[in-house]
């Protein structure tokens, strides 16, 4: 029996030794250490989100249970609940629709998706009618208060939760669901959870949510220090933004609360101001004519105001033509081109885009249409010029980038001054609109309408996996901040594009 050991054990040490290196249980490495994470120098132990529809998980032109779920703010808070986050509490929606009523009238549409039975896919509502009844009040208090709509003085703005004001405008129907009481402020149901850590990405609405979405039809109020006479598409004074900014990070911070704040990004890298192209028209050889016909009196009644009232230079820019082919460029109105009505009545403000010009992505349901539906020759953008609300003309815009550096530099100072993390969404934004992102299995996230991935529907808000982008790009400026090592989010695990 002693010497059946021994010869098993020599063949053992033998098998041992002469082991193929293709073995597999050879080639197992030692596991790894399981990962230490740590908080650094921040508290998460109780996180408060502040800010409007981006906080909020606003996606599709809706407000919806998934895309809350998706939002920034809940991966963030999963990835604080590593080191010692605590709940994440959200005003939930009443359903996947993202319809919202008042007293049972709906006054807030469905969410977007891509019906594929049409053959030619387009942003269609989703069918019926959403659950999500205003006067049905959520009780408790809400870590995430993104608030979709609201603008920086918005967030400390009594009544602004107030159910009886959403008829009257005075009010915003998605906080009137959650506000602690009618008179109750976004920053003061904040700041009464005592938060730990926060997060403020706020300014959005007072620019290009507001002045820019709307084609710059509102007022730049720059000068203008009451913002009780601002209309709902006027671009905020940057003073004004200053101080009710720099009054948010006083009351967030005055516990001792660390936070991230997020800059602006410029309007050139949202699809919404990119994807509708400056000339979309079609025309055959003879319509081509008819319009340039049609025009004729217009150009030489330019032609003729040449060196009296304006220059050769804005002649060539307002004079009309039109040829044969895919790509003839809308006719739009442009109320910074010289005022030549009392001289000539149909002298108007109007000339045809040019690729400076933006046109607004809602701009496609007016283009090609009727002006009036018993007049087949009154086509929008062809033979009646697009109305200032459908085009953000190159003057519109330095207004929007002005007043969006004034806000970033307040921004970026007051991270300074309270010594907390800035998110600089502006350069991750352009380097998506030049580059795009790759994920981990090669794929390119850009800033393509609906199939860049970065997107959603409505051209505005990210996608679920565009907001796990905007996720580790605030928990890397965290960690860098405060010394944590929080491991961030895997955005191939959340959707590109909701398609149903």
């Amino acid at each position: 029996m002693k010497k059946l050991l021994a010869l098993l054990a020599f063949f053992g040490i033998f098998f041992i030794s002469c082991k193929n290196d293709d073995d597999p249980v050879a080639d197992v490495p030692d596991p790894m250490p399981p990962i230490e994470y740590t908080s650094g120098t921040a508290n998460f132990s109780n996180f408060v989100a502040v800010g409007n529809s981006l906080t909020a998980g606003f996606s599709d032109a809706a407000l919806f249970i998934d895309g809350q779920t998706a939002s920034f703010p809940n991966m963030m808070a999963d990835n604080f609940a590593l080191v010692g986050g605590g709940n994440f509490n959200i005003p939930f929606m009443a359903d996947n629709l993202g319809g919202v009523t008042l007293g049972g009238t709906p006054i807030l549409g469905n969410r977007l998706f891509l019906d594929f039975s049409t053959g030619d896919p387009t942003p269609t509502p989703v069918s019926g009618t959403g659950s999500t009844e205003i006067t049905n009040i959520l009780s408790g208090s809400f870590n995430n208060m993104g608030v979709p709509g609201a603008k920086s003085y918005h967030l400390g703005a009594p009544g602004y939760g107030n159910v009886a004001g959403v008829q009257l405008g005075t009010a915003n129907p998605y906080y009137a669901r959650f506000a602690s009481a009618p008179d109750a402020t976004i920053i003061g149901d904040a700041i009464a959870q005592n938060p730990t850590f926060f997060t403020l990405w706020i300014g959005g609405n007072d620019i290009i949510l507001g002045y820019a979405f709307s084609g710059g039809s509102g007022v730049d109020q720059t000068g203008n220090p009451d913002p009780t006479t601002y209309g709902s598409n006027d671009i905020t004074d940057p003073t004004v933004f200053a101080g009710v900014y720099n009054g948010l990070l006083q009351a967030l911070t005055a516990n001792g609360a660390d936070g991230a704040i997020a800059n602006l990004p410029d309007l050139t890298t949202i699809p919404f101001f990119t994807a509708v192209p400056h000339n979309p028209v079609p025309l055959d050889a003879a319509t081509a004519a008819l319009l340039n016909g049609a025009y004729a009196a217009y150009n030489g009644g330019l032609a003729q105001l040449v060196g009296i009232l304006i220059t050769q230079e804005e002649a060539d820019r307002r004079t009309i033509s039109f040829s044969e082919g895919e790509t003839n460029a809308v006719v739009l109105i442009d109320e910074d081109l010289t005022d030549l009505t009392g001289v000539n009545p149909a002298l108007i403000n109007m000339r045809q885009a040019t690729a400076d010009d933006l046109l607004v992505f809602t701009s496609q349901t007016i283009i090609g249409t009727l002006a009036n539906p018993n007049d087949p020759t009154s086509i929008n953008g062809v033979a009646v010029p697009l109305a200032d609300q459908w085009v953000l003309t190159p003057e519109e815009q330095q207004t929007v980038a002005t007043a969006q550096a004034a806000y970033n530099q307040t921004i970026a100072a007051l991270a300074a001054q309270y010594d907390l993390a800035l998110v600089d969404v502006e350069a991750y934004a352009a380097e998506i609109a030049a580059n795009g992102i790759t994920l981990n299995d090669g794929s390119v996230i850009t800033d393509t309408y609906a199939t860049g991935g970065g997107f959603s529907l409505d051209g505005l808000h990210p996608s679920p996996r565009g907001y796990a982008l905007l996720a580790n790009l605030f928990i890397e400026a965290i960690n860098t901040k405060y010394g944590s090592n929080l491991p961030g989010v895997e955005p191939l695990d959340y959707k590109g594009l909701y398609i149903d």
